[in-house]
């Protein structure tokens, strides 16, 4: 999986943040403008620079993705979080 990134931020494809989210790709556009789904990026510090964290939530679930600098994933968790 890849991540686009960009100076205005990162972009995730649908089809690959969905399913990891429990959603089918159609679902995802909507729940994010209305605020069900809801993300965060951090930019990676001392042996983390030039990586990327984005974890984004849904219902009870959390899911981190972990990327480089070019925006290949790296790493995916995904966690039934504290409601």
């Amino acid at each position: 999986m890849k991540v686009d990134l960009s100076n205005t931020g990162a972009t995730v494809d649908a089809h690959d943040l969905g399913p990891l989210l429990g959603l089918d790709p159609s679902e995802v556009p909507a729940k994010m403008r209305s605020g069900e789904i809801t993300s965060r990026s951090e930019q990676g510090i001392d042996e983390d620079a030039g990586r990327v964290r984005l974890t984004f939530w849904y219902a009870d679930q959390r899911v981190r993705l972990i990327c480089d600098s070019d925006g290949t994933v790296l790493k995916t968790t995904r966690i039934k979080a504290a409601t």
